[in-house]
């Protein structure tokens, strides 16, 4: 066999440099994404919750419009729709911070 038909075999070296960067670049935008702040809705916005990208719900916010003691299972369907509502939107702001990844962010952190 000639020298030239030889296989070159990677830079395993280079390989894992790489990936360790990618691995640093990851971690960093999931952390950027932890620290935003998000806020769900319910009911036009009688309910608020605010959750950061890291699913630490910080306040909820109720309407006293909304507060009747006679319909406690409205304000409870209300206020689990805004949980909801902001979990969504914290997805987003991972899915968008690790946008660039592809679907390396499972793999890797």
């Amino acid at each position: 066999m000639a020298e030239d038909d030889e296989v070159q075999q990677p830079d395993l070296s280079f390989l894992l440099e790489q990936a360790q960067q990618m691995q640093a670049k990851l971690m960093e935008a999931q952390a950027n994404a932890a620290e935003q702040v998000v806020e769900g809705q319910a009911g036009g916005g009688v309910v608020k919750v605010e959750v950061t990208g890291g699913m630490e719900f910080r306040r909820v916010i109720i309407d006293p419009s909304v507060v009747d003691r006679a319909d406690i299972d409205m304000l409870q369907d209300l206020v689990l729709a805004a949980i909801r509502d902001a979990v969504g939107r914290a997805n987003e702001v991972n899915q968008e911070a690790l946008g660039g990844f592809g679907g390396l962010g499972g793999l890797l952190g």
